[in-house]
């Protein structure tokens, strides 16, 4: 295996002609082709899947369209494939799509770290929004945080890859995670398990469906999970990172008698606390090593993480949301309306530093709001050309306070005690859209694909400490994005399509800026331009699906985040600037699956990616002189040369129910978690100034080769008339140890999170 991976592009070219890939994971033996839906029929944008079970139907264009008549790069993942793996959140699918990266971050809660195609933004500030978007029953959350949810209550995910602008809106220039919860079944049933695992780990989840099986449907949930945490505090020799989380709603689902119209009501809270971890990455010559013990510095990137330092820090979250989703059908258009309501409410102390000298340790309260509302239609012009269009608004307010004890020796006196002048934000963003997409079947087998949206975004931010604000900024910013795309099906095993298509991502300003000057200065937008040819394949039978896609991307103002010091009470901040010459990026992916027969399905991924920066020169600091500094030499970010997965699920019926068996590698390449200086030195730039050159990113904030092993085991039985299981699971089980999350600040200090180890469990539960 390690000599493969040596020659990566071998092995891809092999596993395209020798290895099925993975397109959505529930193909059936022998199964008809899946067929677009009649040119004559109004699209339909639900988001429930085909009543079919030999085909996938996905909502990548808000339309209910098979998976294989998509020309979109997309993965479709169904309950049954996140059961099977014991996924716990959507995190789990890291690796298994192609281009896709998902990584927990501590600083924030379910704060993701998403990546595709090498497009991510790692932070968790909420004034700043994500290139990766994801979608929870049609509402986009508008933040890092909260994004890391829980796969139990799951019936799809759809992972569009390229910019989806045109329906998803302008922060999905990466592309958009689609998450569809299941709908309430109209009549009554239950489904409960309780888990077990390593770290004294345990879960107990459980919904409930009610109704009068044709007009009326209730669906009430609850989920909770715990655990000890799996770092050792070796200052208090105690297990450390413990956490612990609520999650309760309902959904009601109402379909009158004798109409086309539906309504779907949700409202839930997520409640978690937890305990944030950071492993100390101090080196020899950074600021804070000189005031640590001598075996809390130099420590590795791998099996040091795991013995923290810390004082005792805790965060607290509470975060309800609803959302209303109606729909009428009125046979020639369909009408949709999607309004969705977010709030958040945190507080966190943290060590930053992560050593057991009190050096920084800070307090942060912070409150978020969104609401968001679509309206869309969705129907046929002409026999052959269909459309989908509508609008957007999304409003959110944010307000912010930290309290900083730096270099206070004194871990006992609370920062907003210490701190007489803490960080404040305040921070309120705006935008509407319109938007149109179009199918026209010009001839036969020949269909073009067109459409655009236009976005206005407004930002405000007011920074600064207590007692001495910044100026407030605010900025206007808008956009037309269009795509463009063409496919042609030869028959109903082949399709093959090209498209480019811009994505949209809004300026705004620098949050955690130390002064005036970089508090009130606007990053522009960023742009992408992405062109992607494709295939999409069904073999033999039907028992053999591949799915293969090149893309290059222009990407242009790119968006980074760089580090300074500075002379204010944080000692340091992260300034958002526009880099020059943006970057290029292209790959080529590949995804598929197996029927090799009717018990034994084998599914795959491949993901092949070159990128490179254009000009990327910012100021930064040498002494107290702003110079360019040129990271044109770095990695981009989250940006893995390859990664590939592997997976079989095997079932075997028994005289009591069946035995299901999972087995799944996945493979990632290293790759950098933040733009950094391992070096640099006097030169001329890539703008032809003189100035810094950086060497490339420091090697502390590079991952090691993650080759994760997951297996399960699952008995499926019957206890009376009730369908049970029993599930035995392992993740890691090769023990890969790295980071997710990676931070060097300013020549200060370096800190980071690390993956979690080899781990496993049991699961019990029933559903009827």
């Amino acid at each position: 295996m390690k000599g493969c991976f040596a020659n990566r592009a071998a092995c891809v070219l092999l596993a395209g002609v020798s290895v099925p890939l993975f397109p959505g994971l529930a193909l059936a033996e022998g199964a008809p082709a899946p067929q677009a839906p009649a040119a004559d029929a109004a699209p339909q944008a639900d988001s429930a899947v085909s009543q079919d079970t030999n085909a996938i139907i996905v909502t990548a264009r808000r339309r209910a369209e098979s998976l294989q008549t998509t020309p979109v790069a997309i993965t479709a993942v169904n309950a049954a494939m996140l059961e099977n793996k014991a996924a716990v959140n959507i995190g789990d699918l890291q690796g298994a799509a192609p281009g896709l990266l998902i990584t927990q971050q501590n600083s924030g809660a379910q704060a993701a770290n998403l990546s595709i195609r090498g497009l991510t933004y790692a932070d968790i500030e909420k004034s700043q929004t994500p290139t990766v978007g994801v979608v929870v029953d049609g509402v986009t959350i508008g933040t890092n945080t909260g994004q890391l949810q829980d796969a139990f209550d799951i019936a799809q995910i759809e992972v569009l890859r390229g910019p989806q602008g045109t329906l998803f809106g302008a922060n999905t220039i990466g592309g958009v995670v689609n998450i569809t919860r299941s709908k309430p079944t109209m009549t009554a049933g239950m489904k409960a398990e309780f888990t077990y695992g390593r770290w004294n780990t345990w879960s107990g989840k459980a919904i409930g469906n009610f109704g009068n099986g044709e007009t009326l449907g209730l669906k009430l949930w609850y989920f909770h999970n715990q655990s000890d945490g799996f770092y050792h505090n070796a200052t208090y020799n105690r297990s450390d990172g413990a956490a612990k989380g609520d999650s309760f709603g309902g959904t009601i689902l109402f379909k009158p008698a004798d109409s086309d119209f539906t309504a779907q009501f949700t409202i839930e809270n997520v409640i978690q606390s937890f305990v944030p971890v950071v492993s100390n990455l101090a080196k020899t010559g950074e600021v804070f090593c000189a005031f640590e013990p001598a075996q809390e510095c130099n420590r590795n990137t791998t099996t040091d993480l795991y013995t923290t330092f810390g004082q005792p820090a805790l965060s607290t979250y509470h975060a309800p949301d609803a959302t209303l989703e109606m729909n009428y059908n009125l046979g020639s258009v369909k009408l949709t309306s999607i309004t969705g309501w977010r709030h958040s409410a945190e507080r966190q102390t943290q060590d930053f530093d992560g050593s057991s000298t009190d050096l920084y340790y800070v307090d942060r309260i912070q409150n978020y709001t969104q609401w968001s509302q679509e309206l869309r239609a969705a129907g046929n012009l002409i026999q052959g050309l269909d459309y989908v269009i509508g609008g957007f608004y999304f409003n959110s307010k944010y307000d912010f306070k930290q309290c900083s004890r730096v270099f206070g020796f004194s871990p006992n006196t609370p920062p907003c005690t210490f701190d007489a002048a803490p960080q404040i934000e305040n921070a309120k963003s705006e935008s509407y859209a319109a938007f149109a997409d179009f199918n026209w079947a010009i001839i036969d087998k020949v269909r073009l694909s067109f459409g655009g949206r236009w976005s206005h975004d407004y930002k405000y931010l007011a920074n600064g400490f207590l007692g001495a604000p910044f100026p407030p900024g605010s900025a206007n910013f808008s956009k037309f994005t269009p795509k463009v795309g063409i496919d042609y099906r030869p028959n109903s095993d082949a399709m093959f399509y090209a498209s480019w298509s811009r994505g949209y991502r809004s300026g705004g300003f620098s949050p955690r800026a130390g002064d005036a000057n970089y508090a009130t200065r606007p990053f522009q937008p960023e742009t992408l331009d992405s062109y992607e040819v494709g295939a999409k394949l069904d073999l033999f039978d039907h028992r053999l699906n591949i799915n293969l896609a090149g893309y290059i991307s222009d990407y242009k103002n790119m968006q980074q985040n760089t580090t300074i010091p500075c002379a204010c009470s944080t000692g340091n901040q992260t300034i958002t600037s526009n880099v020059p010459g943006g970057a290029l990026i292209k790959g080529i992916e590949f995804d598929g699956s197996l029927r090799v027969s009717s018990n034994f399905k084998i599914t795959a991924s491949a993901a092949l990616m070159q990128s490179h920066f254009r000009r990327f020169v910012v100021g930064g600091l040498v002494g107290t002189t702003i110079t360019p500094f040129d990271y044109t030499a770095n990695r981009l970010i989250y940006a893995p040369t390859f990664s590939g997965s592997i997976s079989g699920d095997y079932t075997v019926p028994t005289d009591f129910g069946s035995v299901v068996s999972s087995l799944s590698w996945r493979h990632i390449s290293p790759y950098d978690e933040q733009i950094s200086i391992a070096s640099s030195a006097a030169g001329t730039t890539a703008l032809g100034t003189p100035g810094q050159i950086v060497s490339g990113n420091d090697a502390r904030v590079r991952t090691v080769t993650q080759d994760l092993v997951d297996a399960s085991l699952t008995l499926n039985f019957k206890i009376n008339k009730t369908d049970a299981y029993l599930r035995v699971f392992g993740r890691n089980l090769a023990d890969i140890r790295t980071t997710t999350h990676a931070f060097t600040v300013a020549g200060l200090w370096s800190f980071g999170m690390a993956l979690e180890p080899r781990t496993y469990g049991g699961t019990i539960g029933f559903k009827f």
